[in-house]
């Protein structure tokens, strides 16, 4: 029995990179007093958010970029503070800043006192979390500690929040599940809206790593995406599967149409709320 559909059960437009480039680095925020249209990632340990930066940084500057510390077949967050990251336009002095910053945290774990605590991501919704806090997974973060932001400016924050995970890991843990559903609720109170991010598409089926653009025919990666869904209450349509280079030196086409493709709902999601606010 094939795995893959008879046809994609979404329609892709591929080989558009340069456009959707281009329509991220026109993008400017709705608001003066707002520079950077800021998304916050969160997920399980080793699910792929710091991969997530590289493969949007490696897109914007045309060549492998490392922007993000990561670490491989780690079961420990590598990331363990509070980072912003900006991404890169052109090179040397004349280098300057794409209108969009990912913000990456420790990864969620398993269980009490392990991982980012939920109330931390809370916090980071509300930007009052400074940058470069250090989290604590015993003790989470408090208005006396000194990463907490009290006064944060209209630029500081967070416009879309972004679940980071992976196709090919496990059933991800019922305590990692109701952290994350937890955190969903928070945001949907605040009107922030959400995006999940699905990465290592090309592990969970070998018709995908032959050829990427058997993204939306596999049978494998629709019925993980619904399980998904199902579990965190994302729907579908806010779900979007990529692949972070990981062993590629050169650039690939296919990659970045998917990366960007997850990239442009996360703008006009965050402009939508721009707007609002």
């Amino acid at each position: 029995m094939s795995t893959l559909l008879d046809e994609p059960w979404r329609e892709l437009r591929w080989g558009k990179v340069q456009e959707d480039c281009q329509y991220v680095q026109e993008y400017k925020p709705a608001k003066d007093d707002i520079k950077y249209l800021r998304v916050l990632l969160y997920g399980p340990v080793g699910h792929g958010k710091s991969s997530l930066i590289n493969s949007v940084s490696t897109v914007f500057r045309g060549r492998i970029s490392n922007l993000a510390l990561t670490a491989t077949l780690s079961n420990k967050s590598f990331t363990t503070t509070y980072q912003t990251h900006k991404f890169i336009e052109g090179q040397g002095s004349s280098k300057t800043f794409y209108p969009v910053v990912f913000i990456d945290m420790m990864g969620l774990e398993e269980g009490n006192n392990r991982g980012v605590h939920e109330n931390d991501i809370k916090l980071a919704l509300q930007a009052h979390v400074k940058e470069g806090h250090k989290f604590n997974p015993v003790s989470p973060l408090t208005q006396r500690d000194p990463g907490y932001n009290p006064t944060p400016s209209a630029d500081d924050k967070v416009h879309v929040l972004v679940c980071v995970i992976s196709a090919n890991s496990p059933q991800i843990k019922p305590s990692i599940l109701q952290k994350m559903k937890n955190v969903r609720e928070r945001a949907s109170d605040l009107g922030i809206p959400q995006i999940a991010i699905m990465t290592n598409i090309d592990g969970l089926c070998d018709e995908i790593e032959k050829d990427l653009k058997n993204v939306y025919m596999s049978k494998r990666l629709r019925k993980k995406m619904r399980d998904f869904s199902a579990a965190v209450g994302i729907p579908m349509n806010c779900i979007f599967p990529v692949k972070n280079y990981s062993h590629e030196i050169n650039l690939k086409d296919d990659i970045d149409t998917l990366t960007l493709s997850a990239l442009r709902t996360i703008i006009d999601f965050g402009d939508d709320f721009i707007e609002k606010i």
